[in-house]
């Protein structure tokens, strides 16, 4: 069996040319830029050698063709489309944030300004669609319906995510709807692209749909865990990073719900809270331990894996190699066993 690890590094190889080619039409401020957030220069447009992230999404399209067709190739184009769709979105919410670190490096808006971030993403956004268009494949079209039907809901996540740190009466139902659309809108259309891309029929294209989007909300609860409770050498950001920006995360939202009287405590901590309120590391680790105490935590680390297993079920109907089967199932695992 590929493990999930070597088979991100080796898809790597095949779907990075594609992204710099398709970087290389932009003009020669905004290819700086795009170069810049990819690790591949350093801000002045020298080459660098920094760390873009493990190529999680264009991995997993690639592998989906593999395992269907034995030929990763074929989505390709897909595969570069949505590592652009999904940089498109870290730049802007860098810029929504105002992070200003990401893998250890300063982002675009603190280096250039909140302008060029914003155009900068945008161009990451058209090139992944010129990038399906250019790609000769009979299926382009359904494809780009696809990503663009993704891309849609992933922007409502996100604007429910502004929203919910303005609101006192954001429920758990109302989190869930924000991370389908944020993340799991976009790990389920990797998965469903290299289906898409690869000729698949319409049952197996809705089963590797399923299964990348349950693969999202497992991914992004465990990215609330770090958000809370990972280490900065681990996520890039400082501990404790969502609670100084006053995010109202899945555990947090779960631990306000249902957390006994530590979720009222929580509540109180929170009440009147923005992200423009400082907050030393004596109150975030309080607010850390009340979630913790309410059950936040342990309830998070159980639907990530309740997630994973939904994942899996989901392939069993489809027709795929064995080795390709239990590199998915190898992936599936991998993005919940990030450590804190």
């Amino acid at each position: 069996m590929t493990t999930a690890r070597a088979w991100l590094t080796a898809a790597k190889g095949l779907w990075d040319p594609g992204l710099r080619a398709a970087v290389d039409r932009l003009d020669p401020h905004m290819r700086t830029v795009a170069a810049y957030h990819f690790g591949w220069v350093d801000r002045d447009g020298n080459p660098a050698d920094g760390s873009a992230g493990k190529g999680l999404r264009p991995g997993l399209a690639l592998l989906v063709a593999d395992a269907l067709t034995g030929a990763p190739e074929k989505a390709l184009a897909g595969a570069v489309a949505v590592e652009l769709v999904h940089n498109f979105s870290l730049v802007h919410d860098d810029l929504i944030d105002r992070d200003e670190a990401r893998h250890h490096r300063p982002t675009v808006w603190s280096v250039w300004d909140d302008t060029t971030a914003i155009l900068v993403g945008d161009a990451m956004l058209s090139l992944a669609h010129e990038e399906l268009g250019l790609s000769g494949s009979p299926y382009a079209l359904p494809a780009s319906l696809a990503l663009t039907a993704a891309t849609r809901e992933l922007i409502r996540g996100q604007a429910e995510d502004v929203l919910f740190e303005s609101r006192a009466d954001v429920t758990l139902d109302d989190c869930l709807g924000m991370v389908a659309g944020k993340t799991g809108s976009l790990l389920a259309v990797s998965a469903a692209i290299g289906a898409i891309l690869a000729g698949a029929d319409q049952r197996t294209v809705d089963a590797c749909h399923t299964f990348g989007f349950e693969l999202g909300l497992a991914f992004q609860i465990v990215d609330d865990l770090l958000g809370i409770w990972g280490a900065t050498e681990v996520t890039g950001k400082p501990v404790f990073a969502d609670l100084a920006a006053a995010k109202k995360t899945l555990p947090v939202v779960w631990s306000l719900d249902r957390g006994g009287d530590a979720g009222e405590e929580l509540g109180r901590w929170f009440s009147g809270r923005t992200a423009r309120d400082a907050a030393d590391l004596a109150e975030l680790q309080y607010a850390a331990d009340l979630i913790e105490k309410a059950g936040g935590r342990r309830w998070a680390a159980e639907q990530a894996d309740a997630h994973v297993t939904a994942a899996l079920a989901a392939l069993d109907p489809v027709g795929m190699s064995e080795d390709g089967l239990a590199t998915l199932t190898d992936l599936a695992h991998f993005v919940t066993e990030r450590k804190s």
